[in-house]
């Protein structure tokens, strides 16, 4: 992804954010109106080795947390034009790029 955003000329601002966390609000504000779940990495070894399901998680369980554990964080987050895509979707990074 970060080649397919050099290509096109994107200027990359990027963020460790193991290092330097998401505050409460810019994890809020990355969300926005959409589903909590879909920033969620349910694929992560981090969630693996919680033994926890997918139904045992509230939206407000799911966001505390990424907060505490960044690694539960879907990555990468790219955000180009107003426009957020999460995980490696590269038609949809694609598509915002056109």
């Amino acid at each position: 992804m970060r080649a397919l955003l050099l290509q096109a000329g994107v200027e990359l601002k990027e963020r460790e954010f193991f290092e330097k966390r998401f505050s409460e609000k810019e994890l809020r504000e990355l969300i926005g109106e959409g589903p909590i779940s879909e920033m969620f990495s349910w694929n992560s070894p981090a969630f693996k080795a919680l033994g926890l399901s997918k139904d045992q998680l509230d939206n407000e369980r799911q966001f505390k947390m990424m907060l505490d554990e960044p690694r539960l964080i879907r990555r990468p987050i790219v955000i180009v034009d107003g426009k957020m895509i999460v995980g490696k979707d590269i038609a949809a990074l694609e598509r915002v790029l056109l």
